[in-house]
């Protein structure tokens, strides 16, 4: 009959490196996310979109803004108004059909960077858009106003707000004078979880060639 051989427990060294591994593999990870969250929201603290439209936030979804079909959105890239005449194409890329978003679009620096004072300028709204699909699933409450920078370098920044639930948003009165901050507390929506904006400047003949 053969002989039963005793189990080989670990001994505590082993069990304490092992932990130590796991710890510093979990370390490794949440360090790795918050570098590239971290790096996923510098350009809008250096276009100073986080400070003077935005308080800080995580990004935690991803949200593809598409022109024409071929021009996307990059942060602090340069479009030209006569590319962005027509709404965008918005996908919000995570979540899924049981949870909704809500987009908002405006230009901080009206009429002049210089001297905003019109801040902010409302260009979009969409709400109720169902998680995997693009805005025009959503509901729009203001329509889109194409950009039309008269002085200086504009931003146009779209902001992406997760929804707790379906929802009616309280829709402004005026175009001018928007707060995206306010319009997020009044309507309790938390802190963004995606944004990106481009920049764009009066168009002239001479720009066009």
């Amino acid at each position: 009959m053969p002989s039963i051989q005793p189990t080989a427990h670990p001994s505590a060294s082993a069990l304490a490196h092992q932990d130590y591994l796991e710890h510093s593999l979990v370390y490794k990870i949440l360090h790795l996310t918050h570098l590239n969250m971290s790096r996923s929201v510098e350009p809008l603290v250096v276009g100073r979109v986080i400070g003077e439209v935005l308080d800080t936030f995580n990004p935690c979804m991803k949200m593809i803004v598409t022109y024409n079909s071929n021009k996307l959105v990059f942060n602090g890239h340069e479009l030209y108004p006569s590319a962005v005449v027509s709404k965008p194409r918005v996908e919000v890329q995570g979540g899924d059909l049981r949870s909704f978003f809500t987009l908002v679009m405006t230009d901080p620096d009206v009429p002049g960077p210089s001297d905003p004072y019109l801040r902010e300028h409302l260009h979009w709204i969409v709400t109720d858009i169902p998680g995997t699909t693009d805005a025009s699933f959503g509901r729009e409450v203001i329509s889109y106003e194409s950009p039309k920078p008269n002085i200086g370098i504009h931003r146009f920044i779209f902001v992406l707000f997760k929804q707790k639930r379906r929802q009616t948003v309280l829709v402004p009165s005026f175009r001018d004078h928007f707060n995206t901050r306010r319009f997020a507390e009044e309507n309790d929506l938390g802190l963004p979880v995606a944004a990106v904006y481009f920049n764009a400047q009066r168009e002239t003949a001479a720009r066009r060639r």
